[in-house]
């Protein structure tokens, strides 16, 4: 992921500079979208109502470099019609509304109505430098 959204970053400088407590979400989602998020803006998921939901993603234990990857599978496929170009992703703190947590554009693909996107296992990488 290229970024931490600004509610994340927030949250972590909170949590161990302010002795603030976070709890992290119990389950972390992948959502699409058509208009890219930025540190601080939404951007345009995909719409439900063309058979869209945002799907679970496991992550495994960190590596000693400071990174972490998806240890599953994570396919969308579009049942209901078209969802244009995806041009970003985000890991969501809920299946629906919540917090995005992080973000990153990806090359754009183009899903219709039918078509499968499938991120496969290792392919979604979060890294603190």
């Amino acid at each position: 992921m290229s970024s931490f959204t600004d509610f994340l970053e927030n949250e972590l400088l909170d949590h161990a500079f302010a002795s603030a407590s976070w709890t992290s979400p119990a389950a972390v989602y992948l959502a699409l979208f058509t208009v890219a998020p930025t540190d601080s803006t939404t951007g345009t998921e995909v719409p439900v109502a063309t058979g869209y939901a945002r799907e679970a993603i496991t992550f495994g234990t960190p590596a000693a470099a400071g990174a972490i990857s998806n240890t599953a599978a994570v396919p969308f496929t579009a049942v209901g019609g078209n969802w244009g170009d995806i041009v970003a992703v985000a890991i969501c703190d809920a299946s629906t509304a919540g917090n995005q947590l992080a973000w990153d554009g990806i090359t754009s693909a183009t899903v219709n109505d039918g078509d499968t996107i499938n991120f496969a296992i290792g392919e979604i990488d979060i890294t603190l430098t």
